[in-house]
């Protein structure tokens, strides 16, 4: 089972609307310890939290949602209503590219779902690593709020780095924490590997901690359709004794001018269940 935050990691929500889903009955948890009062969640629970999001992207009130799947809408006709959606967003260019690609992360989600992965999962240890870095604020930790800090980020510090006469000297390294407020806002740390003694003006040099186990997987695509392996990647974790010890980093393999040709490695900290 997951805790309440670590099934807000995976399905790219909050534990502030988890909680609200449970209050007004739309999605509850799978447990919840007596004593303590703390909320756990299955790793099947997330085909329906991909529908909540899907139809509350459509445009439904949380109360039309919660009616839509208790009458049991199949996967067909909610694939229908979804290309509806997709139509529509498409006509409201720039302004609304970034909810299309999150409708379209959803769908592929729902339309993977019963079906066996074809991706492999990996346990290894990950080495510390030294990477530059600058940093920013996400208001959440879903593709739609990570994409515009984190590229505008990476393109500040490549810039940096060359006016300095820095070259890294490997990929690309994002990892991510809590902010400070507890709103549910997200640190996100857009890092380069630099060779040892590097030094650049206005930019962190951090030596990134080593992981001792991490969970990993190959990621090809670009990042908006990221979805569908941090869930595969969240059942895999689920069903093979582990859990989550922490948010994932993205290791940036491949880089390509066209994100469909992009090469990322998934990379959650985990550690044996008892």
């Amino acid at each position: 089972m997951f805790t309440i935050g670590d099934f807000a990691r995976h399905g790219r929500v909050s534990v502030r609307m988890l909680r609200h889903y449970d209050a007004i009955g739309l999605l509850r948890p799978a447990h919840v310890d007596p004593y303590s009062g703390y909320r756990f969640y299955e790793a099947g629970q997330l085909a329906r939290l991909n529908r909540v999001i899907a139809l509350k992207d459509l445009g439904f009130t949380l109360d039309q949602v919660r009616s839509i799947l208790d009458e049991e809408v199949g996967a067909e006709e909610l694939r229908g209503m979804l290309r509806l959606r997709r139509a529509e967003l498409e006509s409201a260019m720039s302004e609304a590219a970034a909810r299309l690609a999150q409708v379209g992360a959803r769908l592929r989600a729902i339309e993977s779902e019963g079906h066996m992965s074809a991706q492999d999962v990996v346990v290894k240890s990950v080495p510390a690593t030294r990477i530059a870095e600058l940093t920013g604020i996400a208001a959440g930790f879903g593709p739609g709020e990570i994409g515009p800090v984190i590229g505008p980020l990476y393109q500040e510090l490549c810039a940096r780095l060359e006016a300095a006469g820095v070259t890294g000297c490997g990929p690309g390294i994002a990892h991510y924490e809590d902010a400070p407020a507890g709103d549910g806002s997200i640190v996100v740390h857009a890092g380069m590997i630099v060779p040892a003694g590097a030094a650049v003006p206005d930019v962190d040099i951090v030596d990134l901690p080593a992981l001792e186990q991490a969970a990993t997987v190959v990621h090809r695509g670009p990042m908006d359709d990221l979805l569908p392996t941090i869930q595969t990647l969240a059942a895999w974790i689920d069903t093979n004794g582990y859990r989550s010890a922490g948010y994932s980093r993205e290791l940036y393999l491949e880089c390509p001018e066209d994100p469909a040709r992009w090469v990322t490695e998934i990379q959650e900290p985990v550690v044996r269940t008892p």
